[in-house]
């Protein structure tokens, strides 16, 4: 189980954020208040998510939101208690109010600092709920939780120093950049056994023929100045360069919202979402600085020494934005929608889904729509090679393990329980 909220920085940014929504003229009442209240974690988590400097982005934005599901979910079960907790089932009656508790749950893990004034906004959020019992037990069970999850996840290795040694040879420069989440490997997973569990099977072999047509691929279609990739592909490259919460949680949110699901339902859906996103990070970045392969844009350079006849050196290759600064295989992106798709098909039995629209910041004015998750996985894969992230072959690695993460999550953790009399 897992922790605190990273660094007092990153979790006074947050809290800050949030109280900043709230003052700002948030409306008395909500249509479903684990969906409003994501909406909220998630663009709290977008300064955090988009400081370069930072080694622990976007990993730690992930966590936090991943935090804040696992705390709204384990606050409105233990009041209906139709599923397994994820962590702890505190006793609540029946007519406790679960948008109170789910609402508490969330200001609970924001930084202490901000007691004072998380408990006005917290009042203005919750003005159309009528004061007395049910009212009040709900921000006592909320708040309640929330501080037994922040507690199990307090020394979850998030925390841990970046360690990562590049390869060198003594006295020999190797690029200076600072690595992503390199000790995410280490930290402990909310739902899967460990960060090894779906590690793949090593890369393919550099003088195959699916390796010549892999790299040959990127690089006439992720380079920079592609003469092949189209107008459609660039767009949708560039769609996908987003990083953080923002980039996934939006989907899982309109599928609830589409599904018209409960509280409880919707607590449910989201936190195996969150969970399932945070280790296939963990899941990914164990695999990526196992294996510690190449990206394209320094096999394309080096494409003369690969031991490959087939793969041409292009020395001044780039892809269509700056790469990110960790191991190439697998795919992140790609597991990471795997495991959302994995979440969405498992509990709803079907890879149909209602039509989701989705906007990206990094591709402003653009909308994409998807009614089946496979369409949504591949296009996440082939934006990466579009943007010449990726290779073909570590595309698909990462959809399978993001795929076999969210059934996993799914049938391992909150789990439905025969009802029974209280």
């Amino acid at each position: 189980m897992a922790a605190s909220l990273t660094h007092t920085m990153h979790r006074s940014v947050f809290g800050a954020a949030a109280i900043a929504w709230l003052a700002a003229g948030a409306a008395p009442a909500y249509a479903n208040v684990i969906t409003d209240w994501d909406a909220k974690a998630v663009e709290a988590t977008v300064p955090l998510a988009s400081v370069p400097s930072s080694p622990y982005t976007p990993y730690a934005a992930y966590r936090m939101v991943g935090i804040v599901h696992a705390a709204m979910f384990d606050a409105v079960n233990s009041i209906e208690r139709r599923y397994r907790p994820y962590l702890v089932q505190l006793p609540a009656e029946a007519a406790t109010s679960k948008e109170a508790a789910a609402a508490a749950a969330v200001l609970a893990t924001l930084d202490a600092k901000t007691a004072d004034q998380m408990k006005a906004d917290l009042a203005g959020y919750l003005g159309s709920i009528p004061d007395g019992t049910a009212k009040s037990d709900g921000l006592k069970l909320g708040a309640a939780v929330a501080a037994k999850i922040l507690e199990a996840r307090a020394n979850d290795g998030s925390n841990a120093p970046d360690d990562y040694r590049p390869v060198t040879t003594p006295g020999v420069y190797v690029p200076t950049a600072v690595m992503r989440g390199p000790m995410w490997p280490k930290m402990t997973p909310f739902a899967i056994a460990s960060a090894s569990q779906f590690r793949p099977a090593p890369p393919i072999a550099l003088d195959s023929a699916e390796w010549a047509k892999d790299y040959n691929e990127i690089k006439d279609y992720g380079g920079q100045k592609s003469a092949k990739r189209t107008a459609e592909q660039t767009e949708t490259a560039r769609f996908w360069l987003v990083v953080g919460p923002v980039a996934y949680f939006p989907f899982l949110r309109q599928i609830v919202t589409a599904k018209g699901m409960d509280v409880v339902d919707s607590a449910r859906l989201m936190a195996l979402g969150g969970m399932a996103i945070n280790d296939a990070f963990i899941a990914v970045t164990d695999a990526k600085y196992h294996y510690n392969f190449w990206r394209p844009v320094t096999a394309i350079r080096n494409g003369d020494i690969d031991g490959n006849p087939a793969t041409d050196r292009e020395a001044s290759w780039q892809p269509i934005a700056d790469t990110p600064t960790h191991p190439e295989y697998p795919c992140a992106h790609c597991i990471v929608s795997g495991s959302v798709a994995g979440v969405v098909k498992t509990v709803l039995g079907t890879s149909d889904i209602p039509e989701v629209a989705m906007t990206s910041p990094t591709a402003p004015g653009v909308t994409h729509r998807w009614t089946d998750l496979t369409a949504f996985t591949d296009e996440v894969a082939n934006a990466r090679i579009w943007s010449g992230f990726h290779y073909r072959f570590s595309t698909r690695v990462g959809t399978a393990m993001g795929l076999q993460i969210g059934e996993y999550v799914v049938k391992n953790a909150m789990e439905p329980v025969e009802m029974s009399s209280r």
